[in-house]
C-alpha cells in the first residue's frame, strides 16, 4: 500500500478544526493508486460467517428488501442493484486493520471498525443519514454520491432500512478508486453504484447519553454500599394506610444522597466500557501453547502484537483492555502505554519488564487478547 495522504493538503489539526463534526470534505486521491484489499470471493466467504455481521440490501420495482447474515447465497454479479455489506473487516484482515489504523487522529476510544461495501451496478442502501462520522474511501470502481445538510430527518414508513422520505441534495460528487468522502453525523447522503463497485466505509463509536447511563449505573450497583436497613421506630398511627409516610420518603431520600460517583469511578466504567468487545467477537488462544519460560523467552526477542480483535485504552494510572481494568505502577504504565498506543511492544521492552507485567502478557497471550510477532 502507497503511504497515505488521507487528508490531502490539510493536517489533522485542521481537519479537526474546521471539519469535523461541522462539514463535508472530499479528498480526490486521498490515497492514490489504491486497489481493495480484500477481493470479493474473500468478502463473501467472510460474509458466510455466524461472527461476522453482514447483510444483503437488493432493490426490485422501487421496493427495498435485507437480509440479515450469514449470507451463503449472493445474486449473480450480473445482477443489478444489489448491495452486500460486511462490518468489522478490520478484525479478520490484517490490511484492514492497517487501512483503520490510519484514522489514529481520532482516538481509539472513538474509532469503531472498517465496513466494506460490495455493489452491482444501481446498488446502494437509498438516501439516509448516520448518528456518528463516517469517512467513505472508494476501493473500486465508480460511486456517486449526493449530500445535504437537510433539517427534515423524517424516514419512509414499513421498510427495512431507515430511508429519508424527503432527500433534497445539495451537492453531487462521483468518487473513482482512492477519492474519499468525509460527512459528519446527521448529514443526508445518498450513494449509488455505478457499474460494480466498492466502498470502504470508517466509522466511529458515538454511544447514545441513555446507552451510556444504563450501562454506568449497572457498572456501579457493585460497588455502591449502603450499610443498614430500613426502620422507623419513631413511627406515628397511621390514618390512611395506603399513603406512603412522608417520614419514609424522607428517610430513603436521604439514604439514596449519600451515593455518589467519583471522576475515578467514569474513568474506570468508560475504559471498561469503550474497551469492551462486541457482542461478536471471540477470542481464540494459539494452536500450540508456549509455556510461561519459552513464551518470556521468544516475546524478549520477537516482541508481542495485540490481536486484530483486542481494544486497549489508558487513562491516568487506570489500562484497560478488551472490557477489564486494572491499576498500576509508573514503571509499569509506561510499557504497557507503548502496547497500547503502538499496538505492539518491541522486544527489548519485554526483556525490560516487570514480573507483574510479564504474567499479564502471558495471561493475555493464553487467552488470544496478544500474539507474538
Amino acid at each position: 500500500m502507497k503511504k497515505l495522504t488521507l487528508l490531502g493538503d490539510i493536517t489533522p489539526a485542521q481537519f479537526l478544526r474546521d471539519y469535523w463534526h461541522k462539514k463535508p470534505l472530499l479528498i480526490r486521491q486521498a490515497i492514490p493508486g489504491f486497489k481493495p484489499l480484500l477481493k470479493l470471493d474473500a468478502l463473501a466467504a467472510l460474509a458466510k460467517l455466524n461472527h461476522v455481521e453482514s447483510r444483503l440490501i437488493t432493490q426490485a420495482d422501487g421496493d427495498w428488501s435485507m437480509q440479515h447474515g450469514p449470507l451463503t447465497e449472493l445474486p449473480p454479479r450480473t445482477q443489478r442493484e444489489w448491495t452486500m455489506l460486511v462490518q468489522g473487516a478490520n478484525l479478520a484482515d490484517k490490511g484492514c486493520d492497517a487501512l483503520l489504523r490510519q484514522f489514529r487522529f481520532i482516538p481509539d476510544a472513538r474509532l469503531d471498525d472498517l465496513m466494506i461495501s460490495y455493489a452491482t451496478d444501481g446498488g446502494g442502501v437509498g438516501p439516509h443519514f448516520d448518528s456518528y462520522d463516517v469517512f467513505l474511501l472508494q476501493a473500486h470502481g465508480k460511486r456517486r454520491w449526493r449530500i445535504g445538510a437537510q433539517k427534515d430527518l423524517t424516514l419512509v414508513e414499513g421498510k427495512p432500512l431507515k430511508i429519508l422520505k424527503n432527500f433534497k441534495p445539495q451537492e453531487e460528487f462521483v468518487l473513482e478508486p482512492g477519492d474519499m468522502l468525509y460527512l459528519p453525523p446527521h448529514y443526508a447522503h445518498d450513494g449509488v453504484a455505478e457499474g460494480e463497485c466498492m466502498t470502504y466505509s470508517i466509522g466511529f463509536r458515538s454511544p447514545s447519553y441513555q446507552e451510556l447511563g444504563e450501562a454506568f449505573l449497572q457498572f456501579m450497583a457493585d460497588s455502591i454500599d449502603l450499610p443498614g436497613r430500613y426502620a422507623d421506630p419513631d413511627l406515628d398511627v397511621s390514618r390512611n394506610p395506603a399513603e406512603i409516610p412522608r417520614n419514609m420518603l424522607e428517610a430513603i431520600t436521604e439514604e439514596m444522597n449519600k451515593v455518589r460517583f467519583t471522576e475515578e469511578d467514569i474513568t474506570i466504567f468508560v475504559g471498561e466500557h469503550m474497551s469492551e468487545p462486541k457482542h461478536n467477537v471471540f477470542f481464540t488462544g494459539p494452536a500450540k501453547l508456549l509455556a510461561m519460560g519459552r513464551f518470556t523467552e521468544t516475546a524478549a526477542k520477537r516482541g508481542v502484537v495485540l490481536s486484530l480483535k483486542s481494544q486497549m485504552l489508558y487513562r491516568g494510572k487506570h489500562v484497560f483492555i478488551n472490557g477489564e481494568s486494572f491499576a498500576v505502577g509508573r514503571a509499569d504504565k509506561a510499557v504497557l502505554d507503548v502496547l497500547a498506543n503502538e499496538r505492539a511492544l518491541p522486544g527489548a521492552a519485554v526483556a525490560g519488564a516487570s514480573d507483574d507485567v510479564i504474567d499479564a502478557l502471558y495471561t493475555w497471550y493464553q487467552d488470544g487478547w496478544i500474539e507474538l510477532a
